[in-house]
Order: structure tokens, then C-alpha cells, then sequence
């Protein structure tokens, strides 16, 4: 019976017949809710997940293909949906950050804290910042899942070592060597950035 209730709703849906939508929303509006939550951990980005994922059903239903049933497709975007918005939400926090010092050593055991650079006499100083900003959304964004984690949670979200290490179900010294691995990384995929501003400073002098 359900089979043939989605049946008949996945042609409505097709048919762009807007009750069909509130129907999809009565039937699976609370199990994409409950997905959604399980992996924003917010009840306002949840319910944004919910939102989105209903005007996607509703308006690629033409990609549904019957392979498997309506719930499982619904489902996989409720997934997909989720993962794009919190990978957004990140480089969002990424974008606000310019505290991340590019050239500073940290300890063996991977703790210690960035310190803003001293761009306070720079002319320029909105630009750089700026670039730098993109420049470290990018460099984040392309490290490996298991060093950029860590960073996210340590650096950018400000998590305790402990709070991070259970978040990510690891060993607080398997948290800091990844997290101290991930650091790195960053420092030399920023480099470049980091020669071009002592290079700037050192025309300033002149």
C-alpha cells in the first residue's frame, strides 16, 4: 500500500501539483527532520535542511527513477543536503577567521594557539586579509578529511582538545598528532603567501 500511496504521489509531484508537496511534507517532513539533526546538531539548520530538501524532491523529481523506493531517495538528499550545508558553514567560519598565523612553530605535542599576524602598518592591510582569507578557505578545504577535522574543531571552533577528540570518537594524543599534522600542511600550503607578505614588508622599508 505505501508503495503504491508514493506511486501515486511521485506522479502528482510530477505533475507540479503543490498539494503533493504539503503531502510530502506530512509523510517525511519529521524522518528528514530527524536526519537532518543527527548531523547539524541544530534545530534552525535542521529545519533549513528539511526546507531544502522538500523543494528538491519536489522539483527533481524527474530524476527519480523508481530504482529503489521514494524514502531512500528522499533520505540520500536529506544526507546530501546536509553534508553540502555543513561543508558551506565551515568555509563560512574559515572566511571570518584572520587570526591564523602562517609562520609560528608549535609544539611537538600539536598544542598551542595561532597569533594574529602584525599587518597593523600595512596600507594594504584589507586586501591582504582578504587574500588570505581565500587563500586559507582554499587550503583547509583541500586537506584530508582526518588532519582537517581537527582543525576545524580546535582551531575554528574553538573545542578543547577533549571535546574534539570525543566528538571525533579518538584518543586526546591521536586528536593532537592529527591536529598538529593538519597544522603543518597548512603552513606549507600557505607558504608562498607567507614569503610574499615578509617581501612586501621588506619593500615597505625602502
Amino acid at each position: 500500500m505505501r508503495d503504491q500511496n508514493d506511486s501515486a504521489l511521485v506522479e502528482r509531484l510530477r505533475g507540479q501539483d503543490e498539494h503533493a508537496l504539503a503531502e510530502l511534507s506530512s509523510l517525511y517532513g519529521a524522518k528528514i527532520y530527524q536526519l537532518a539533526f543527527r548531523y547539524m546538531r541544530n534545530h534552525e539548520d535542521a529545519e533549513e535542511v528539511v526546507q531544502d530538501v522538500l523543494l528538491k524532491v519536489f522539483r527533481k523529481i524527474e530524476l527519480f527513477r523508481g530504482d529503489s523506493a521514494l524514502s531512500s531517495w528522499v533520505y540520500r538528499i536529506t544526507f546530501n543536503t546536509a553534508m553540502s550545508r555543513l561543508r558551506r558553514t565551515r568555509l563560512a567560519r574559515l572566511a571570518e577567521v584572520t587570526e591564523l598565523e602562517i609562520g609560528t612553530s608549535m609544539h611537538e605535542d600539536g598544542s598551542g594557539a595561532f597569533d594574529p599576524a602584525d599587518w597593523s602598518q600595512m596600507a594594504d592591510e584589507a586586501m591582504l586579509r582578504q587574500e588570505l582569507r581565500e587563500r586559507l578557505v582554499a587550503a583547509v578545504g583541500d586537506l584530508p578529511a582526518i588532519y582537517r577535522e581537527p582543525v576545524i574543531l580546535r582551531d575554528l571552533r574553538g573545542l578543547s582538545t577533549e571535546e574534539a577528540s570525543t566528538q571525533l570518537r579518538v584518543k586526546d594524543q591521536t586528536l593532537k598528532s592529527r591536529l598538529h599534522r593538519g597544522r603543518l600542511l597548512l603552513r606549507e600550503r600557505l607558504a608562498d603567501f607567507a614569503d610574499g607578505l615578509s617581501m612586501h614588508k621588506a619593500a615597505e622599508a625602502f
